[in-house]
C-alpha cells in the first residue's frame, strides 16, 4: 500500500509539474492566445447562454406556477432535456445547421470571422442544458406560494398579473434565482467544450489545445482552475445579487428574535411584495 501511494504521488506530481510556472508567466495571460482573452470569451459565451436560457424559461415558468396547467408537460419536457448528451448533440446540431449559416465576411463582435458557424449550434444546445433548472426552479417557486396569499391579494383587488407581479414573484424570487445560479455554473462548466468547434475560443481552448499536444498538462490544468476560479466568482456574484433584489422579509434575514423561525403572515407577504 505505501508503495502504491508513493507511485500515485509521483505520478501526480509529474502531471502537475510546471501548472505553477505556467500560470506565473504573465506571457500567458495577455496576447490573442492568452488567458485574458480566453476568459473574456468564456465570460461572455456563458453571459449570452444564460441570457437566452433565461428569456425563453422564465416566462414559461412564471406562466406554468401561475396558471398550473402543463406542469406535467414541462416537467416532462425538463427532465429530458437534463438527459441530453452535449457533447454529442453539439456535434450534430454544427454538422446539420452550420452549411445553412451564411458565411460572415467580417469580425462580429467578440467573434472572428467565420466564427458564426460554430458559435450558434453552441448557443442553441448549451441553451437546453441551461433551461430546466430555471424552468423547474420558476415554476415550483410560483407554486410553493401560500394560497392564503394570493386569495388576501385577489381579495384586496389584484388581478391575476398583478398577483403574479407583486405577491408571487418576489416570494418566489429565492427559488428563481437558485435554479438561474445552478444553470450558470451549469454552463460555465460545460462550455469548455465550445473550442472543440472550429474558431471558437473560451478557456476550452488551452483544453483542447493541450489534449492534441506532448506536454500540454499544464495549460489543461491552468484553464480548469480558471474555469472552477470563474464558476466560484459567478457563484458569489449572483448571491450577492439574490441578498440585493430578494426582500428581507421573504429571505427571513432580519428576524425580531434571532434563531427563531417564524412563518411571515400573510398580510406581511402582501405588504413586502
Amino acid at each position: 500500500m505505501a508503495a502504491g501511494g508513493a507511485v500515485m504521488s509521483v505520478v501526480a506530481d509529474n502531471y502537475f509539474d510546471g501548472v505553477g510556472t505556467f500560470l506565473t508567466t504573465s506571457s500567458n495571460w495577455w496576447g490573442p492566445d492568452g488567458l485574458v482573452h480566453y476568459l473574456r470569451d468564456h465570460v461572455i459565451y456563458t453571459a449570452i447562454i444564460v441570457v437566452v436560457a433565461a428569456l425563453i424559461a422564465l416566462p414559461a415558468g412564471l406562466v406554468v406556477g401561475h396558471t398550473g396547467r402543463g406542469i406535467v408537460l414541462v416537467a416532462g419536457l425538463a427532465n429530458g432535456l437534463r438527459a441530453v448528451p452535449t457533447f454529442g448533440l453539439l456535434v450534430l446540431v454544427y454538422v446539420w445547421l452550420s452549411p445553412k449559416i451564411p458565411i460572415n465576411r467580417h469580425d462580429v463582435l467578440f467573434l472572428p470571422r467565420g466564427a458564426v458557424r460554430a458559435f450558434v449550434p453552441v448557443v442553441l444546445v448549451l441553451m437546453l442544458l441551461a433551461i430546466p433548472p430555471i424552468l423547474t426552479n420558476t415554476y415550483a417557486g410560483i407554486q410553493a406560494v401560500d394560497p392564503q396569499t394570493r386569495d388576501a391579494a385577489r381579495g384586496m383587488g389584484m388581478r391575476g398579473g398583478q398577483v403574479l407581479r407583486m405577491v408571487e414573484l418576489p416570494i418566489a424570487l429565492p427559488l428563481i434565482m437558485s435554479g438561474l445560479r445552478s444553470a450558470t455554473l451549469q454552463v460555465i462548466a460545460t462550455v469548455t467544450i465550445a473550442p472543440f468547434l472550429p474558431l471558437l475560443g473560451g478557456l476550452g481552448r488551452p483544453i483542447a489545445d493541450g489534449a492534441e499536444s506532448a506536454g500540454g498538462n499544464p495549460p489543461m490544468i491552468g484553464a480548469a482552475i480558471l474555469v472552477a476560479a470563474l464558476a466560484l466568482s459567478a457563484d458569489g456574484v449572483l448571491n450577492l445579487v439574490q441578498r440585493l433584489i430578494v426582500s428581507p422579509g421573504v429571505s427571513g434575514r432580519f428576524r425580531s428574535q434571532p434563531g427563531v423561525t417564524t412563518a411571515p403572515t400573510v398580510e406581511a407577504q402582501l405588504t413586502v411584495a
